[in-house]
């Protein structure tokens, strides 16, 4: 009788060293923080979905002797519009709506804020959406404050740059070969916004370097409704490729107008409207050529990626945009958990700093900065290309199930 009264005693403190109050409640409360109302919002939501079902569905996270099912918290952190808002929006999953983790945020301006309204409250924070540098450098500077802030997708700005010259530059070959053109002519169209700035930096500095000649540079806001005259000027600088640095609806506007304008010059850079199945109605049919960064395609980047994709098409009747990689932030969180045997966060951190995890998309590993780890077999992305109202993959070309470039006809 002793043996079994202390043998309960002992496993009742070992739950609530674990986490009194996700024991407590039976679930773990992951806030999922997105512009809702906006297309990455909508995605953010989708892969936590996902994630939650499988995992509940399987019958929940491992912790403390017992299975916690998963509960979501839907944050719309009106992010596009207002830094405000999405500051609110942290600090209300945390104070009202007891959130364990967070997971999601989009731009970067937004991030900024929320992430210090998760590190005043101690909370693990894994992003989703936001690209900037300084987020992961924070966990480098001030390690003690910042050390609950990981990125899992996407890779941080200068990550990204490296990409997306890589692809650049293979986009310059095929103009190099198809037309004969020895220095290809790139204008530079980035909305006006801080995570655009490094990538802007990168290509005043690399496209010399890469023998490419950069023709101008054209700031529209991320909301714009046209650009007539910025496409007009970059058609009269003689431009071979518009080099697009683009998060927000103006990406759809972008790829009709282009299209409009039967422009010689084709797009391709990052354009996150590009990335969504939509993209190709809302631009009127008239976006063919437009080639963007993406995450995801049914190609063979892990093994994950193909039945993943045709998962969530079979379930949301469209293709998933980047920030739909909660579906992953949520599975690596429960990985981290239940190696850790808690939820605390503080051992929750050196779990998740030497943790490997094969997702839908990469194969995701820490750096000092709690960046995804870049690089071929790590975090790197892919080429994609609407072709005739399909978006096909074509970079990098190793990989299965790539298909060739285009370029529009001249």
């Amino acid at each position: 009788m002793k043996r079994s009264f202390f043998a309960a005693l002992g496993a009742s403190l070992l739950a609530l060293a674990v986490a009194p109050a996700a024991l407590a409640q039976n679930s773990i409360r992951i806030a999922v923080l997105g512009p809702m109302a906006f297309v990455q919002g909508e995605h953010h939501w989708a892969g936590a979905e996902m994630a939650r079902d499988e995992i509940n569905k399987a019958g929940g996270i491992t912790v403390g002797g017992r299975k916690l099912m998963v509960e979501l918290i839907r944050a719309d952190t009106n992010e596009m519009t207002s830094v405000p808002d999405a500051q609110s929006a942290a600090e209300r999953v945390i104070t009202r709506d007891r959130a364990d983790f967070l997971i999601g945020g989009f731009r970067s301006e937004a991030v900024f804020a929320m992430q210090e309204v998760a590190m005043d409250h101690k909370k693990i924070f894994l992003g989703v959406g936001a690209a900037h540098d300084e987020l992961g450098l924070r966990v480098e500077r001030d390690y003690n404050r910042y050390k609950y802030w990981f990125r899992v997708s996407p890779t941080k700005s200068s990550d990204l740059g490296r990409t997306v010259f890589a692809v650049l530059n293979a986009v310059a070959g095929e103009i190099r070969k198809q037309f004969k053109t020895e220095t290809p002519k790139v204008a530079v169209l980035a909305e006006k916004a801080v995570w655009t700035e490094g990538l802007i930096a990168a290509a005043q500095k690399n496209l010399p370097a890469m023998k490419m000649e950069m023709v101008g540079l054209w700031q529209p806001s991320a909301t714009a409704t046209d650009v007539t005259a910025e496409l007009s000027a970059i058609e009269r600088a003689g431009a071979d490729i518009v080099f697009t640095i683009l998060s927000g609806p103006v990406g759809i506007v972008v790829g009709r107008q282009m299209g409009e304008r039967n422009m010689k010059a084709v797009a391709f850079g990052i354009n996150v409207e590009a990335q969504k199945d939509e993209f190709w109605g809302a631009a009127a049919g008239k976006a063919n050529y437009v080639s963007t960064l993406n995450t995801y395609a049914e190609v063979e980047i892990t093994p994950k990626t193909v039945p993943w994709v045709r998962a969530f098409k079979e379930r949301y009747k469209k293709s998933p945009a980047y920030t739909a990689a909660t579906y992953d932030a949520i599975m690596l969180l429960k990985q981290a958990i239940e190696q850790a045997n808690s939820l605390r966060a503080d051992d929750l951190v050196p779990v998740l700093e030497k943790i490997r995890y094969v997702g839908n998309g990469a194969v995701i590993e820490f750096d000092k900065r709690h960046d995804p780890v870049w690089g071929p077999g790590k975090s790197l992305g892919i080429g994609v290309q609407w072709q005739d109202g399909k978006l096909v993959a074509f970079w990098p070309p190793e990989i299965k199930g790539m298909q060739p470039f285009r370029l529009p006809p001249r």
